[in-house]
């Protein structure tokens, strides 16, 4: 009897300011539901996984949401150990939401592994009267810290709402040495994991 193949392992963060969405894009893309009551915060890091067949191979999602909150930052900075993509998500119609994100681009450069994939999104499009940041600054920001796209998206309509998750599983596992598990990380300040408290690695959303 022939061995089951195992799941190539593809680790994900959603990181952004506290409101962007995160929690509802993920549970959008998992689950293909939106729950419109609910303001729930995430507190520290809340997972999810989900299973994919892509050209006849198994891939296992770890996909993982980080509190957007300040007073949370110590505890996700040691879940960048070994990511390999990063969905980095705002809301476009919150102005501060969007000026945020320099500082998480370079959370993210700090502490990820080098060469990791970052793709920048523009959430809650279905705000349309409340909109506060043009696609346009959107293009600029993800060319500028080198994000390889960029895209807005809705959690509550659906708009294009899987579209970041599938182009950055699509560049990771196109990009060579993306998976690969000994990857350095960029910054010098990264959290080991295994140290972290394991009483504090559970979460809630």
């Amino acid at each position: 009897m022939a061995t089951p193949e195992r799941p190539t392992v593809i680790k994900v963060l959603l990181i952004g300011p506290s409101s962007s969405g995160k929690t509802s894009l993920l549970k959008r893309y998992v689950d293909d539901v939106f729950e419109p009551d609910d303001t729930t915060t995430t507190i520290g890091v809340d997972f999810r996984e989900k299973k994919l067949t892509i050209n006849k191979k198994l891939y296992r999602l770890l996909l993982h949401d980080t509190a957007g909150q300040e007073r949370f930052r110590t505890l996700t900075s040691s879940y960048y150990r070994g990511a390999h993509g990063i969905l980095l998500v705002y809301d476009v119609s919150n102005r501060d939401s969007f000026l945020s994100m320099a500082g998480w681009f370079a959370e993210a450069e700090r502490f990820a592994p080098e060469g990791v994939i970052k793709i920048l999104v523009g959430n809650k499009t279905d705000r349309t009267a409340q909109r506060a940041v043009k696609a346009s600054e959107g293009e600029e920001l993800a060319q500028k810290y080198g994000a390889i796209h960029f895209t807005e998206t809705s959690a509550k309509t659906r708009d294009h709402a899987k579209e970041p998750f599938q182009k950055l599983i699509e560049a990771v596992i196109s990009t060579p040495g993306a998976l690969d598990a000994n990857r350095p990380v960029a910054g010098s300040s990264a959290v080991d994991l295994a140290k972290e408290d394991p009483n504090n690695a559970g979460c809630a959303c």
